[in-house]
C-alpha cells in the first residue's frame, strides 16, 4: 500500500513521505524507495543510533526524524544526526511535546548542518487544555516569523519554565499520555 500511496502523491510534490512503514518493517524501505521520487522520512519511533544505522546504510531514507525525548536526549540525537550527515541524509526532528523538548531540538538544529525543518506542536489539536507556551515565563522565545524562530539566547536551553503555572495546572491537566480510539474501539495514533 505504501508503494501505491507514494506513487499517487508524486504529482503533489510533498516535502517527504513520513514513516511509510513501521520501524519493524524498515527492511522494506529500499524497495519502496525504488518506486517513488518522493523523499522518504522515518525515525520518530527509533530510539538510538543503532536503530538508525541500518536505514542509513541501506540508502533508502532521505530524512531522519529522531525524537529527543525518546532517543536519548541531546547527546544521543547529536550522534544520530552526525551519522546521518555522513550519509548525506537530512534531519527533521520529531517534537510533539512541550517547551523543554522543543528548546532542546532547536539547540541541536542550530549546530547541525543537515537540519531541514523542525516539527513543533504549537496550537495543535491535542493541546486542548493548554498549549506548549503556557509553561514558559516568556513565551515570546518561540514566536515564529514566517515559519522561522530565533535561537533562544538565555542560559541553558534558553527558556525559563513558569513553575507556578505548572503547579496550577497540576490538577487540571492529565499528564498521562492519552489513548485515542476509533469509533470501533480500535487504538488510533492521533
Amino acid at each position: 500500500m505504501a508503494k501505491r500511496l507514494a506513487k499517487a502523491l508524486e504529482p503533489y510534490d510533498p516535502m517527504f513521505i513520513e514513516e511509510p512503514v513501521l520501524p519493524e518493517h524498515n527492511d522494506c524501505l529500499p524497495e519502496l524507495a525504488e518506486h517513488t521520487t518522493t523523499p522518504i522520512a522515518t525515525g520518530e519511533r527509533m530510539y538510538s543510533r543503532w536503530d538508525f544505522k541500518e536505514v542509513l546504510e541501506d540508502g533508502a531514507v532521505d530524512v531522519i526524524q529522531p525524537d529527543l525525548s525518546h532517543a536519548g536526549g541531546i547527546t544521543e540525537v547529536k550522534k544520530i544526526v552526525g551519522m546521518a550527515e555522513a550519509y548525506d541524509v537530512a534531519m527533521a526532528p520529531h517534537c510533539p511535546l512541550g517547551p523543554i523538548a522543543l528548546a532542546s531540538c532547536v539547540q541541536v538544529d542550530a549546530c547541525s548542518p543537515n537540519v531541514l525543518i523542525q516539527e513543533q506542536s504549537l496550537d495543535i489539536h491535542y493541546n486542548e487544555e493548554s498549549d506548549v507556551l503556557d509553561y514558559l515565563s516568556d513565551p515570546s522565545v518561540f514566536e515564529y516569523d514566517n515559519g522561522y524562530v530565533e535561537l533562544p539566547t538565555d542560559p541553558g536551553l534558553g527558556i525559563d519554565i513558569d513553575e507556578q503555572r505548572v503547579r496550577e495546572l497540576t490538577d487540571e491537566v492529565d499528564w498521562h499520555n492519552p489513548v485515542w480510539r476509533h469509533e470501533d474501539g480500535s487504538v488510533a495514533e492521533w
